[in-house]
């Protein structure tokens, strides 16, 4: 196993970083939730934020700070988790995408449980 040099090396990154893709092209223009305007900002924001604090996170060279940033990135999954229940019930997304959306969430969020766990381990 290769060590991880920079953020970009981390999965959870790689994952979140898909995720933001998935999120703007779900709310993308022509889309149904396109035009609910503080839906479409509030769920792109928490999505980027996932991805954004765990590359901040690990720029800051302390894995404690690095523990901490990914629990803020964590409660990011959970707010777009919840965001696509509404987007779901309001027909923005299909039932099919919604499902699928959550399910690639809760896999994120378990692997930036996981590495936050297994830093707070090293600070132990």
């Amino acid at each position: 196993m290769e060590k991880v040099k920079t953020f970009e090396d981390l999965w959870i990154w790689q994952q979140a970083r898909i995720l933001v893709k998935d999120i703007y092209a779900d709310f993308g223009r022509g889309r149904t939730g396109c035009q609910d305007f503080g839906f479409k900002s509030q769920i792109q924001k928490a999505g980027i934020s996932i991805m954004n604090n765990i590359a901040e996170g690990f720029e800051r060279n302390s894995n404690n700070e690095f523990a901490r940033f990914l629990d803020i990135s964590k409660g990011s999954c959970g707010e777009v988790r919840s965001m696509y229940y509404p987007a779901e019930d309001l027909k923005y997304v299909t039932r099919h995408i919604a499902l699928e959306r959550r399910e690639k969430v809760k896999q994120l969020s378990a692997g930036i449980a996981s590495l936050a766990s297994h830093l707070r381990k090293k600070i132990e």
